[in-house]
């Protein structure tokens, strides 16, 4: 049964993961690596010309401003779910994949209740 709940956790978390954008004004190198198609070096770049210039406007400023991120990449990485200039909704959905990625076992009992996710049998 312990092993049912830390898969289906691990699942949940990597679902969640899936489907939050990243914004690359905001994310950390281990936000940045966790979207598909960017490595080291580019997230090497991106945090590099950030801190010189600051944050980036648009996708097209952050293509302008890192050598590789062309057009058709840009529409690729905004796929995987990269996002340039996101409100507060877009950090707080990274910040709580990964926090639920972090201790999948922490989850509070208020959030166990309206998870669907979450059948307890007895």
């Amino acid at each position: 049964m312990f092993k049912k709940i830390i898969v289906t956790a691990a699942m949940l978390a990597a679902f969640g993961q899936a489907f939050a954008s990243v914004d690359v004004n905001s994310a950390n190198e281990s936000a940045l690596r966790g979207i598909k198609g960017i490595g080291p070096a580019k997230v090497k770049a991106i945090l590099d010309e950030r801190a010189a210039h600051g944050p980036f406007k648009d996708a097209a400023d952050l293509s302008k401003r890192v050598k590789g991120f062309g057009g058709h990449t840009m529409e690729r990485l905004q796929a995987e779910g990269l996002a340039v200039g996101t409100s507060g909704a877009g950090a707080t959905a990274v910040t709580a994949a990964g926090a639920q990625a972090a201790a999948p076992h922490a989850k509070s009992a208020s959030a166990a209740k309206n998870d669907p996710a979450v059948v307890v049998k007895k």
